[in-house]
């Protein structure tokens, strides 16, 4: 595993900054650490960058996000230790948990733990204005749609939902803001957004031209509810300039994980660091409101990081021993 131990020049520097008790404390730690998020333009890149950022200044150490293929690919990647840590949403967890991760059918990637909540991923459908597109019966038979990164939850996810609904596209993959200027170039009739709300890919879009952001109707949203691992949703209307009121939709819980075999003073003071100032997590994205301890029950797919499980037991949650990694 690409875990490092604090060179002597490194723990000099942490010396100058901290107590010598607490630079020996650190000397298990990784001497950097990687976040794996998702592709730019997306809310994983500006959400994951952002707490990594946070947490590299805080710890005052060397840390930043990686672009990746998303909540998929994190899961391998930290599984493996090619990333300290990763955001995945509970889908694509339970599926990696299981052997069943497409990048590595068989692999049981069970050495990655819950580390903190993040946001729910709610599942959206944006098209030009224009296009006359403005439901989901109205989506033309071999319309081509993006779904995001090959690997992602919307590529995993949004397809099976769309067919479930009878939708016949024409598949295609990319990053969100390619995707975004392909929609304005008219290669692409629709995007499937599943990301966490506002989507940046979104917000550029309505700044220049006028889209649909369409959402469920409630037989649509129901026969979603009873096929896959979602809940209900709305878009508030002050998500967008585009939407006057809420939008109907389907969401899916995104987490942040460690690599379980991090040390768990290591993991207890990134998470602190997350988890101790909400305001300011919220200043690095919207989507953080939902970044509380309160929601550390959404997880039911992954073991707990004790370093994690520690710092919630002790901040209000009640994690059971049976969820914590080791336990």
């Amino acid at each position: 595993m690409r875990f490092h131990t604090v060179s002597g020049a490194a723990a000099a520097i942490v010396a100058l900054s901290v107590t010598a008790a607490t630079a020996q404390d650190r000397e298990n730690w990784p001497d950097s650490f990687t976040v794996g998020t998702a592709s730019q333009g997306g809310t994983y890149f500006a959400y994951g960058s952002g707490w990594a950022n946070l947490v590299a200044d805080e710890l005052g150490m060397s840390g930043g996000a990686e672009v990746t293929g998303g909540p998929m690919q994190n899961m391998a990647l930290v599984h493996t230790g090619d990333a300290e840590f990763g955001m995945t949403t509970m889908g694509p967890a339970r599926e990696s948990i299981e052997g069943t991760n497409p990048i590595a059918p068989g692999m049981k990637m069970d050495n990655a733990c819950a580390m903190f909540p993040m946001y729910q991923t709610p599942f959206s459908i944006t098209a030009l204005a224009g296009s006359g597109i403005d439901s989901i019966d109205a989506i033309p038979d071999g319309a081509r749609i993006g779904f995001g990164p090959a690997g992602s939850t919307s590529d995993t996810y949004f397809p099976r939902m769309l067919e479930t609904l009878g939708v016949n596209f024409d598949r295609r993959n990319g990053g969100w803001s390619d995707l975004g200027g392909q929609l304005q170039d008219g290669l692409v009739d629709v995007i499937a957004f599943a990301a966490g709300i506002p989507v940046p890919a979104v917000s550029q879009l309505e700044v220049q031209t006028d889209v649909n952001i369409i959402e469920f109707t409630e037989e649509e949203q129901q026969k979603i509810l009873e096929e896959f691992p979602v809940s209900e949703f709305q878009i508030s209307a002050s998500t967008y300039q585009t939407l006057e009121e809420p939008a109907r939709s389907v969401a899916m819980w995104n987490f942040a994980i460690a690599n379980c075999d991090l040390p768990e003073d290591f993991v207890y003071a990134v998470t602190d660091v997350v988890m101790s100032d909400n305001e300011r997590m919220q200043n690095i994205h919207r989507a953080a409101r939902s970044t509380v301890v309160e929601n550390w029950d959404k997880n039911k797919v992954l073991p707990w990081h004790p370093g994690a499980a520690k710092w919630f037991n002790e901040n209000g949650a009640s994690i059971p021993e049976d969820m914590i990694k080791g336990g």
